[in-house]
C-alpha cells in the first residue's frame, strides 16, 4: 500500500514538471516535502504513534494531527517495526539495520517491516496494545488471520481516500491543479527519500559518532544537522531518550516537531508530554564540558 501511494504520485509529479513548473512552486515543493512532511512524520509516526512521548487532550486533536499532511505511510508499517528497531538497534533482527546495506533499509517496508502473518492470539493482542493509542482501529484476531495485517484493508482504503480527497481539494482551492500536482508530487518524493534515513542515520553501518555530539554509544545512531533542522530528527539524542517529545537538546539543535507539540500543549490540545532536555544536560552534556575543562 505504501509503495502504491508513491507510484500514484508519480504522474502528478510529472504533470508538475511538464505543465505547471515555476520557481515559486518548486520552492513550495521543497518546503512541503523536506520540512512539512518530514516534521509531521516525526510528530505523528515517530514521537506519538511509536513512542507515546505526549498525549492528546481528545480524539479530535489526535485526528487533526494525524491528517495534517497527505497520508503516505500506513501507521502499522512504521510503528510495529520501529519498536523492534529500538529493541534490536543495529543488531540481527533490526528491520533498519544499516550494516545490512542500503537496499536492506530502503526496501524495509517490503521485505521485513510488515508484522508476522502467523502470530498467536496472545502475541497479536500485544500488537494491538502497541497500536491502541494511535486511534487506528485494529482487526480482530480472526480478521488478522485472514488479512495478515493489523488494520482492516477496507478501513485503510477509506482513510486513504478521504485524506487524499480532502488535501487535493484544499490544494486545488488555493492554487488549482498546479499546486495540487506540485504538493502531491512533493509528498511522494518525501516518501521515497525518508526510506533512506535510517541507513544514513546509523552511519551507513559504520561508527561515525562524534565525541561531544553523539552520547548514545549503544548503537551506531548519529545526530545529523540536516534531518535535525528540517524534521527534528536528532537521531542519536532520540535513541538516548526515545520517549522524549523533544530531541533537540543543544541550542543549535532546532526541533520543529517539538515546537508543534509545545504549541499544542499551550493551547490545550496536548495534555501531557515528556521532555528529557534537563536530564540530558545533567547526565551527559555538562559532565562532558567539565571533563574537557580538566583536560
Amino acid at each position: 500500500m505504501s509503495w502504491t501511494k508513491v507510484l500514484l504520485t508519480v504522474p502528478l509529479l510529472f504533470l508538475f514538471f511538464i505543465q505547471f513548473f515555476s520557481m515559486p512552486l518548486l520552492a513550495a515543493a521543497f518546503v512541503y516535502s523536506m520540512i512539512i512532511m518530514g516534521t509531521h512524520g516525526t510528530i505523528w509516526h515517530h514521537r506519538y504513534c511509536t513512542h507515546g512521548a505526549y498525549r492528546f487532550r481528545n480524539k479530535f486533536w489526535r485526528f487533526f494531527t494525524q491528517n495534517l499532511t497527505v497520508s503516505m505511510i500506513p501507521e502499522e508499517i512504521y510503528v510495529i517495526s520501529h519498536h523492534v528497531h529500538h529493541a534490536k538497534s543495529d543488531q540481527p533482527g533490526d528491520p533498519y539495520n544499516a550494516q545490512a546495506g542500503f537496499l536492506y533499509c530502503f526496501l524495509a517496508d517490503v521485505n521485513h517491516q510488515p508484522i508476522a502473518k502467523d502470530l498467536s492470539e496472545a502475541d497479536y493482542n500485544r500488537v494491538k496494545l502497541l497500536m491502541k493509542h494511535t486511534g487506528v482501529p485494529g482487526n480482530t484476531y480472526k480478521q488478522y488471520q485472514k488479512w495478515g495485517s493489523y488494520v482492516n484493508p477496507g478501513r485503510a482504503l477509506l482513510a486513504w481516500l478521504l485524506n487524499w480527497s480532502f488535501w487535493y481539494l484544499a490544494f486545488y482551492a488555493i492554487g488549482g491543479h498546479a499546486l495540487a500536482c506540485c504538493l502531491f508530487g512533493a509528498a511522494g518524493f518525501w516518501a521515497v527519500g525518508v526510506r533512506t534515513f535510517n541507513y544514513e542515520g546509523h552511519g551507513k553501518g559504520k561508527n561515525l559518532q562524534v565525541s561531544g555530539v553523539d552520547f548514545n554509544t549503544k548503537d551506531k545512531s548519529i545526530n545529523q544537522v540536516w534531518p535535525g533542522i528540517v524534521a527534528g530528527e536528532w537521531h542519536n539524542n532520540h535513541h538516548l531518550y526515545p520517549k522524549s517529545a523533544r530531541s533537540g537538546f543543544k541550542p543549535y539543535q532546532i526541533d520543529l516537531a517539538w515546537y508543534y507539540i509545545k504549541f499544542m500543549h499551550l493551547i490545550g490540545a496536548v495534555s501531557t508530554y515528556r521532555d528529557s532536555k534537563q536530564d540530558f544536560l545533567r547526565r551527559y552534556h555538562l559532565p562532558y564540558l567539565e571533563s574537557n575543562r580538566r583536560v
